[in-house]
């Protein structure tokens, strides 16, 4: 867990945090324009550029192994992505033990400079003294932010509990029109997050227009309200998300029951590929659920609960009571959030049949048992071509 500290810098020690983090940048961007770009093993790029870095921007032996170590990871991320890493901006720079010191008694940091090492006194709240009481943190970030605060991102680690077994499964159906939906009747509305999103796009659409035509001084303004409403906008879905993963895990621990969500990974390419108006693919791209279930998954870790990804395949169109989907190809028993099913008259909410489905898909994959089915909903549906009714145990 990351646990973000503000600190409290003097002008004069200010100084000198922006030359470290000036140096530190520059050291990064040097070694990746100097060593092959193919070349992403830290140990080979530190036999190559570490003397030169320590010589060119005077960085200790730490900090300079620090920096060899960020072009690595970020070589290896971008790899991944298939975009090359370009340049490092002075935003950032990682500590180990060696180069940082966390002291609880007088709640304050120290850190390696340039030029030496300085203690800092942490401003925060109570909720981050808990956090920080009785551990021995060996690793951090200093930051600096835009509004030109400095703060220090510690690293601490604790044993997370054993997930506890059982075989009760809770099913989480994600979607825009409702954030989360639990198969035990918990619901979360989005339609206030996308009356929030539309206001802040007609706000950033006229925003945009006057940093383009108005005069150099509106320009200039315009710039600076698009920049901080951004991080508003960022801020609030992160808030949001945060409130409602806490309370799903919360909620599992509290009936021990395994989570169960859809394995939505390139959700967004696909829903790309359909016809949609302009505002439609601007709410579909700015639906955060890939942070929602990132913080599931760290939530879940922490308080010990199990989480389980399922193929979405065929979950909104399958009836949670008979297990039967419409018989014909391309179409549903689905309606927007009506779902009716043709076989047994269930009538229902199309996001609670969701997440009922995929709680017993979950169940399916769980190694402890108690599905109502013989084998995986979607492996049952891949493998029979014009599937009417679904197997049961």
């Amino acid at each position: 867990m990351t646990v973000a500290c503000k600190i409290e810098v003097s002008p004069e020690v200010a100084l000198k945090l922006d030359a470290t983090l000036q140096a530190f940048s520059d050291a990064c961007t040097y070694i990746n324009q100097t060593v092959d770009p193919k070349l992403t093993n830290k140990p080979r790029i530190q036999g190559l550029v570490y003397e030169q870095v320590r010589e060119q921007f005077g960085l200790s032996a730490n900090l300079a192994i620090r920096a060899i170590a960020r072009v690595s990871s970020n070589r290896k991320t971008a790899k991944q992505k298939g975009k090359p890493v370009r340049a490092f901006k002075p935003t950032s720079v990682d500590y180990d033990a060696r180069i940082f010191a966390f002291r609880e008694k007088d709640w304050t940091v120290s850190l390696t400079l340039v030029g030496g090492r300085e203690r800092f006194k942490l401003a925060i709240g109570n909720y981050q003294l808990g956090l920080l009481k009785g551990t021995s943190p060996s690793s951090a970030t200093l930051c600096k932010r835009q509004d030109g605060s400095y703060y220090v991102n510690i690293q601490i680690k604790s044993e997370a509990p054993d997930p506890m077994p059982s075989k009760r499964v809770i099913g989480i159906d994600l979607g825009r029109r409702d954030i989360a939906v639990t198969s035990i009747g918990d619901k979360w509305d989005g339609k206030q997050i996308i009356d929030v999103r539309d206001r802040f796009a007609r706000v950033r659409a006229s925003l945009q227009s006057k940093a383009s035509k108005g005069t150099r001084s509106t320009r200039r303004r315009a710039r600076q309200i698009l920049q901080r409403l951004s991080g508003r906008e960022r801020r609030y879905q992160t808030w949001l998300n945060h409130n409602i993963s806490k309370l799903i895990v919360l909620s599992a621990l509290q009936h021990n029951a395994i989570i169960a969500i859809e394995d939505l990974t390139g959700i967004r390419d696909r829903t790309n590929e359909l016809p949609r108006n302009k505002t439609e693919r601007r709410r579909s791209n700015s639906w955060a659920f890939f942070q929602l279930r990132l913080f599931l998954s760290y939530k879940s870790v922490k308080y010990g609960v199990k989480l389980i990804a399922v193929n979405p395949a065929y979950t909104s169109q399958t009836c949670h009571k008979c297990l039967h989907i419409h018989p014909v190809k391309g179409k549903s028993y689905r309606s927007g959030k009506a779902f009716k099913c043709g076989h047994c008259g269930n009538h229902c909410d199309a996001d609670e049949n969701g997440s009922k489905v995929i709680s017993i898909v979950g169940a399916a994959v769980n190694p402890l048992g108690g599905s109502v089915l013989s084998c995986n909903l979607a492996d049952h549906i891949r493998a029979t071509e014009s599937p009417r009714l679904l197997a049961v145990g």
